[in-house]
């Protein structure tokens, strides 16, 4: 049945540069007013081929891989390609000594030779919706930003199980502009996804932390799943009787090569952005919070580099956690330098002064924004111990180790056990995610390396943290241990039931309020947790004013840009942006082009650096130019950069020509361009994908996954032509920015 549709209103987006193409993280279901700014750059698609709610259209073949990347389908048989970082979690559980794929790689030659993944999801877009009125209209001005939050959550639950009520549907809304606009984002959520191939991470991973976030670049950042589904076609966990996907829509890939100033565009869900942060919040960041995650990644890196270099059993063991650390250690190292380099603050404060002036030239604005920016900086002021104190409780504690970070997980089934009245429903729903938790937590884990970083990372929360700030577990390290947390953690792990699998499993066979209770791991992570919220509670007024502030700021900010055609932060909700093929000039003398060859792979080679070794299987290729069809005038492309706007989420996006086809899997950014999330640079910011021809030719000629090539649809003539529609013309009923007003499914 047609859905009845009714045009969205108009966001209210803000944008500073308006002729830059570049710039932007569109919702895609309001492009519409960027199409004609689309077809001049050289579109060839409609603009319903691109988003439509009753026939298939490009967004149908976007997913959300996982929690935090993205990743195209791009067969008939729901095959996934997205970036090998994203799949290297799931690559490493299914790595040992004996089958060893991080190193070696991995290549499925049948259907039951994919690996099923537990937990890992594809989420698929169907719709979007603008709820702004139902949320605003319901939010009483009396209301507190605490009992605000309540409110909206409330009334987000009442609109999904209005809106959503299709089985196997679910509903998200998601606040844009600081809260100043709701949209409804409705999914299907596929669970199981397994995976089909990866290079070995000399290809996948070539590089390393050495070219991490640089341009020129060389990695084959790819990595290939297929999402499966029952017989009768609908989401289902893993099941040998499950069949691969059957998609709305999949990509065709393009191997006629990319040229500069070719339009390309991506889809995806990008992370976080923080675009409309204030002067006052980056330079917190800059002076206090960067620094602190710097400075705490660095020694947890080394420590874990240093055990890791022991054995390729701790190497498997630890190197997705590694990996994750380091990419954004070295990303906070990029985003400070680039913040002084390009002069960022200066930029944000010539924005408050303006703001300052528009705001005073009316008293009715005045009654409204008056003294709104300083009372920013007095909320940042009041706020900055907290926010580095913060930063010590989730890098050096939580996230810093797995231990502490592990018996945070049981603070529930402690609330559980110490009642009265133990519920056992409750208890055993929350024992049987435990033990799921559990065998993950040990099977990463290798006891020495957690007792030193468990020891050093509370060392350095012990000595840079401030006495009045230390949780009270301190006061027993002071007294007892003289401040030796080496001492102090070797004697928590000793009786610990947190030390080893045996004794949480055990423990979990019949779990008590006073075992936990007592334990010292637990007491140790327990007083720290406490002594967070305790501060936390402490300064909760000025969290809130702050959050406050900035949604009147924003709302400030598009008024005095009313009228430009505008775009909202990231917010983990599907996103497109466009743009074209092009090189640029990261300093002086110096040119970068668009594009990177497999010569280069060779030039990087170092037998001695894990992170620059090349295959003898691909130097035999190179040195026999055994390119096949994805060569171009002799050389094997394998990378390109364009100036679209991405984020951390875009990893594993495509990127799209002018037809609608594949020409490329997004994975990084550049480093010159660290302060994007928070200041776009057009002459500098660019995003780095592997070019679908590499991706092929190692799929192709290194594994010799024919079976893989054979399901795609790649296309390879060398003429441009327009793309045949999508769908038909007869059955577009929802066009950009169209979505549906009131919907049962």
């Amino acid at each position: 049945m047609r859905i009845k549709i009714k045009l969205l209103a108009v966001l209210l987006i803000f944008n500073f540069n308006l002729a830059n193409a570049d710039e932007g993280m569109w919702v895609v279901s309001l492009i519409g007013k960027n199409y004609e700014q689309m077809q001049k750059l050289g579109l060839k698609l409609s603009a319903d081929d691109i988003y439509n709610i009753n026939q298939s259209s490009l967004k149908d073949a976007i997913i959300q891989f996982g929690r935090g990347c993205t990743g195209e389908i791009v067969s008939d048989k729901g095959l996934i390609f997205t970036n090998h970082h994203c799949g290297f979690g799931a690559i490493q559980k299914h790595s040992t000594i004996d089958h060893n794929y991080l190193k070696n790689g991995f290549w499925a030659k049948t259907y039951n030779d994919e690996l099923a993944n537990a937990g890992l999801t594809a989420k698929f877009l169907i719709r979007i919706e603008d709820v702004s009125s139902e949320i605003l209209n319901g939010l009483d001005k009396s209301l507190t930003e605490e009992q605000r939050g309540i409110k909206i959550r409330e009334l987000s639950k009442q609109i999904i199980a209005q809106r959503v009520k299709t089985k196997g549907y679910s509903g998200d809304v998601k606040a844009f502009f600081q809260g100043n606009q709701f949209l409804l984002f409705v999914y299907e959520i596929y669970s199981d996804v397994r995976l089909v191939g990866a290079p070995p991470s000399s290809i996948g991973k070539f590089g390393g932390d050495t070219d991490n976030w640089m341009w020129p670049r060389h990695t084959a950042d790819f990595s290939v799943f297929r999402v499966y589904m029952s017989p009768d076609g609908k989401p289902a966990e893993y099941s040998k009787d499950n069949v691969p996907l059957k998609p709305k829509h999949h990509l065709p890939i393009s191997i006629k090569g990319v040229k500069e100033n070719d339009f390309a565009m991506i889809l995806g869900y990008p992370g976080r952005t923080n675009r409309y942060k204030s002067s006052f919040g980056i330079k917190q960041d800059l002076e206090i919070n960067n620094p602190a995650i710097i400075k705490i990644r660095t020694k947890k890196l080394a420590i874990l580099k240093e055990d890791m270099q022991k054995s390729d059993a701790i190497k498997i063991k630890y190197a997705s956690k590694y990996a994750r650390t380091s990419n954004y250690w070295k990303y906070f190292i990029g985003q400070n330098k680039g913040l002084r380099r390009l002069h960022v603050i200066d930029k944000k404060q010539e924005l408050e002064k303006e703001f300052n002036i528009w705001v005073n030239k009316d008293s009715e604005r005045k009654k409204i924004y008056g003294g709104l920016v300083k009372n920013i900086e007095t909320s940042y002021n009041k706020l900055e111990y907290f926010n580095l104190l913060k930063v010590y409780y989730r890098e050096a504690a939580i996230r810093g180790s797995d231990g502490i970070g592990l018996s945070n997980r049981f603070i529930k089934l402690y609330k559980i056990l110490d009642n009265d009245e133990i519920n056992k429903d409750k208890l055993n729903s929350e024992i049987e995610k435990l033990k799921k938790v559990v065998s993950e937590h040990f099977r990463n884990l290798n006891l020495e390396t957690e007792l030193k970083l468990t020891a050093s990372l509370l060392q350095m929360y012990y000595d840079d943290i401030d006495i009045a700030y230390h949780p009270t577990i301190f006061d027993k390290v002071r007294k007892k241990y003289k401040g030796d947390l080496n001492k102090f953690t070797a004697d928590i792990y000793k009786k610990s039931i947190f030390r080893d699998k045996e004794s949480l499993d055990k423990f979990l066979e019949n779990p008590t309020s006073k075992v936990l209770g007592n334990d010292q791991l637990y007491v140790t992570m327990n007083s720290i947790y406490g002594s967070y919220n305790k501060f936390r509670t402490i300064n909760k007024l000025a969290i809130k004013n702050l959050e406050k502030q900035k949604r009147l700021y924003v709302k400030g900010i598009t008024e005095m840009k009313k009228g430009n055609l505008l775009y909202p932060d990231a917010n983990m909700s599907m996103r497109l942006t466009y743009g074209k093929i092009m090189d640029y000039i990261p300093r002086d003398a110096v040119r970068y082009d668009y594009f990177t060859t497999l010569s280069g792979v060779m030039q990087k080679e170092d037998p001695n650096s894990d992170e620059f070794i090349v295959p003898a299987k691909l130097k035999e290729l190179y040195t026999k130019k055994d390119f096949g069809r994805y060569a171009e005038n002799g050389k094997l492309h394998t990378c390109f950069v364009s100036n679209n706007d991405i984020t951390g989420g875009n990893s594993g996006s495509p990127v799209i020509n002018a037809n609608g086809e594949l020409i490329g899997i997004a994975f990084d950014g550049n480093w010159e361009a660290m302060s994007g999330d928070i200041a776009f640079e057009h002459e500098l910011q660019r995003t780095i994908s592997v070019d679908a021809r590499y991706v092929l030719f190692i799929i192709d000629k290194f594994a010799n996954s024919n079976h893989i090539i054979n399901e795609l649809d790649i296309v390879s003539n060398i003429k441009q032509v327009k793309a045949k529609p999508l769908h038909k013309k007869e059955d577009h009923g929802a066009t950009i920015g169209i979505v549906p007003k009131v919907s049962n499914d």
